[in-house]
């Protein structure tokens, strides 16, 4: 009971990760406008996204479209296209994994089998975290470089987007939610309990012990 409490509370971080590494993929709002300078009397808000870039005017009106060429993106944004698709794909396998060696299901009848198809899965999830995590914060701190840098035009300016604080959130739950398979697969409830062993006799066939 405790092990399978401790798998479906992995897999329901590891789920709720996954969902957020969707927004995170499909958001536009990794780059945002920074109101500073001379942006300030533009009044238009402008955002990038892994796929599309949107333009949000002050009348309510919203103008996004996908990106004419790769190389409209800058390389911290190309490399997380790749790293995050890879992320949402490793954790996908992940819950196939789960699904065929968890504990409450009848797949295998081997426990130690089940076991280690629960630790796969939660070792699945915690790359896909670190996949998550290692683009987000790239982009973050190529953000905040080019904020205070005196080089840098104000035009070109960015603050941190809804998508990277997504993309964090969703990160640390993926890892999370793995390293607690993985401690779910090596728990094993025999473990806990002294091992008596009986010592049986046998009798040879002239009836002597």
């Amino acid at each position: 009971l405790i092990m399978m409490s401790m798998q479906l509370g992995g897999v329901t971080m590891a789920a709720l990760g996954w969902l957020g590494s969707i927004l995170t993929c499909a958001l536009p709002m990794w780059k945002m406008t920074a109101y500073v300078g001379s942006n300030v009397m533009m009044g238009q808000l402008c955002s990038e996204g892994l796929w599309l870039k949107c333009t949000y005017e002050p009348t309510g009106q919203t103008q996004c479209k996908a990106y004419d060429s790769l190389l409209e993106l800058t390389p911290d944004l190309q490399t997380a296209r790749v790293m995050v698709v890879t992320a949402l794909f490793v954790s996908l396998v992940g819950f196939i994994i789960f699904l065929a060696g968890g504990d409450f299901t009848r797949c295998f009848d081997d426990n130690s089998r089940k076991n280690r198809y629960t630790m796969v899965s939660g070792a699945l999830f915690i790359v896909a975290g670190i996949l998550i995590l290692i683009p987000v914060s790239w982009t973050a701190d190529n953000i905040i470089s080019n904020f205070y840098s005196s080089i840098a035009p104000e035009a070109l300016n960015r603050e941190l987007g809804a998508a990277l604080y997504i993309g964090w959130a969703a990160s640390i739950l993926l890892i999370l939610g793995g390293v607690i398979m993985c401690r779910s697969g090596d728990y094993s409830p025999q473990d806990s309990y002294p091992r008596k062993y009986k010592v049986v006799k046998t009798i040879d066939p002239a009836g002597c012990p």
